[in-house]
This record gives structure tokens, C-alpha cells and sequence, in this order.
């Protein structure tokens, strides 16, 4: 006796006309030796009576899970809220789009060891990976440890082979930024950034190449209590820039708030710019000049190189995202 509404495979198997073996394996996505007719009736009779399965036994059965795990850095600067980075959150949320539109599922994780997403990738039989925020030297190391294909957003490594790597075009949206401050008469520019290596330091020496002088750097702590405090520290030498580009749209509102807090007004006496053009760019007051990257391009490029890397293991290839800077009210000429 079964409980009351509850469908079982054998009643399936029964209503179809085939053995209860071929019904599991259509759930289970082992159809290669069964007629696509078949399949189609075993899965319109599992569609109209509301059959359920098991979808973790399901999924980690499968040769195909359908799972993407989506590996995030949890890095100190975000101070345990990396999920909430403007870069990040909208980097997941067009990812999420696209995963959908391809019948996948996503699994999200966040650390700080790279290497521990061996495990990850291995307890949930995972169809493919895509690493957001790490600068490391460890990713050819991954790359021998796991025969699933990943995609890396950002990856500043010598790439030898069997991994697809998704850089934005970082010295030229310095680039743009540069030439757009010199066509506003600006020639005393500020950088600001938490590091001087990987995209930050290709945007900074975008950023001269386009001035066609050398701008000034500082590098800002990555914590906001101490960062703040640096502010104040150095807020007569702040002062004495008219323009500041800022390496992420996170730093640039947050040095808005810190100068209009202070009585500086934005973009009257600094003019400020910022990198990713996220949602957030919108929203401050003054909405905030900043490099456009193409988020929704980046995803369908993801999932379309994590689909070629499954039909060619060796695939192999460095893609560069084109940017654009989008103007808007924190910036002006001088």
C-alpha cells in the first residue's frame, strides 16, 4: 500500500507500457539507448501525473548533473559581505539568467581557498565551474585536480591550458577614463585603489596612457573603518586633486560619502569616476561616471565556453570584454 496521491514509478511504467528501467533512466537522463518516442511519452506521463523525484539522488546520479557551482572570493576587503559588491552581486545575478535559460542549476560558494573547490565540485557531481574575484597563480593547480571545465573571470595567470579565462578590457577603460579627464582640462588626477597588481594596476596604467601623463596612485586600506580614518588622514592632500578614479564603483560611492561628508562637493570641487558601472551607479547622488562592463555578454560567454570546454576538454581561451565609459553627473570639466 502506498500513501494516498503519491505517484510511483512502477504506476508509470503501467500507464506507459515499458519496464520500471526505462522510466528510471528518463528521470534520471540515461536515455541514450532508448527511443526518443519513448521519451517523450515516459516524460508527458511523469509531467501530467506530477511525478516528483528524489532531484539531489537525481542530479548526483546523473553523468550531467546540470549543476554550475559559482565560486566567489571571499576576500577580507569585503569584510564578510561579498555577495552584496556591486561587481559581485550583479556578476550573479546575470549569471543566474543564464544558467536558467540553459537548464542549469547554481550553487553558490564563498571562500578564500581556491583549491577547496576540488571538494565543492566533487560531492555535488558538478557539470562545470565559474570562479569570480580571484587574482591567482593557483588555477593550472585546479586545473589538474579536476576534470570538470571551468571558467575564470578575471584571471591574471599564465593560462596553459584546458581553461577558458573572461577578462574585461581593464587598460582601456583606464584608458577611456584618462582621455575623457584630459578632454575636460583635468591634469591633477588621483587613482585609488587597495592593491597596485592585476586589473587594478592595468586600469591605473590605463588611466596615464590616456592622460598622457602619470597620474598620482594611493592606496587606500581595505577595511572601512580604517579606510576612513585614512581619509582624514590625507583629506588636505585629497583636496588638492580635481579628478579621482576611483578602480570600482564600491570605492568611488564610498569616497563620495567620505568627501560629501566633509563638505566637498561632488563633482564642483573633485570630480569622481568609478569601474563596473553596476546598479548602484544610479542610485548615489550624484549618479556616479563610470566604465560599463558588459555583464550580460560576460555570462552568455560563460556558459557558452563551459558548453565548448564539455564537447572539448582541451579547449582553451583567453576573451577579452570590450568597456565603454558612461558619463554621467559626478564628473565635469575644469
Amino acid at each position: 500500500m502506498w500513501a494516498e496521491g503519491k505517484v510511483r514509478i512502477v504506476d508509470i511504467a503501467n500507464e506507459v507500457g515499458v519496464s520500471t528501467a526505462t522510466v528510471s533512466n528518463v528521470i534520471h537522463g540515461k536515455t541514450k539507448k532508448i527511443s526518443a518516442q519513448t521519451v517523450k511519452r515516459v516524460q508527458e506521463k511523469l509531467e501530467e501525473r506530477g511525478y516528483i523525484p528524489n532531484m539531489a539522488a537525481t542530479l548526483l546520479a546523473q553523468n550531467n548533473s546540470r549543476i554550475i557551482g559559482v565560486v566567489i572570493n571571499d576576500h577580507e576587503k569585503y569584510e564578510g559581505r561579498a555577495l552584496t559588491d556591486p561587481f559581485i552581486a550583479s556578476s550573479i545575478n546575470y549569471l543566474a539568467d543564464e544558467l536558467e535559460k540553459n537548464d542549469y542549476f547554481m550553487m553558490l560558494k564563498k571562500t578564500t581557498d581556491l583549491l577547496g573547490t576540488v571538494k565543492f565540485a566533487s560531492m555535488w557531481n558538478m557539470a562545470g565551474m565559474v570562479i569570480l574575484g580571484f587574482c591567482d597563480h593557483e588555477y593550472q593547480e585546479l586545473r589538474s585536480r579536476v576534470h570538470i571545465p571551468f571558467v575564470v573571470y578575471d584571471g591574471y595567470f599564465e593560462n596553459r591550458g584546458r581553461i577558458c579565462n573572461l577578462q574585461l578590457d581593464d587598460r582601456d577603460g583606464g584608458r577611456q577614463v584618462g582621455e575623457y579627464l584630459r578632454r575636460l582640462g583635468h591634469r591633477k588626477v588621483l587613482c585609488v585603489s587597495d592593491n597596485q597588481e592585476c586589473m587594478d594596476q592595468q586600469r591605473y596604467e590605463g588611466l596615464c596612457s590616456g592622460l598622457d601623463f602619470q597620474a598620482d596612485f594611493m592606496k587606500i586600506p581595505m577595511q572601512k573603518e580604517m579606510r576612513d580614518r585614512y581619509y582624514r588622514e590625507h583629506f588636505s592632500k585629497l583636496c588638492g586633486f580635481t579628478a579621482i578614479f576611483a578602480v570600482s564603483d564600491f570605492y568611488a560611492v564610498d569616497l563620495i560619502r567620505f568627501l560629501q561628508s566633509s563638505g566637498i562637493q561632488i563633482p564642483d570641487d573633485i570630480s569622481i569616476i568609478g569601474f563596473d558601472d553596476s546598479d548602484l551607479c544610479g542610485q548615489v547622488v550624484p549618479s556616479l561616471t563610470s566604465v560599463r562592463q558588459d555583464y550580460k555578454l560576460r555570462a552568455q560567454m560563460a556558459i557558452r565556453l563551459l558548453n565548448q570546454m564539455k564537447e572539448q576538454p582541451e579547449y582553451t581561451k583567453n576573451f577579452t570584454i570590450p568597456v565603454k565609459l558612461i558619463e554621467r553627473n559626478s564628473s565635469k570639466g575644469v
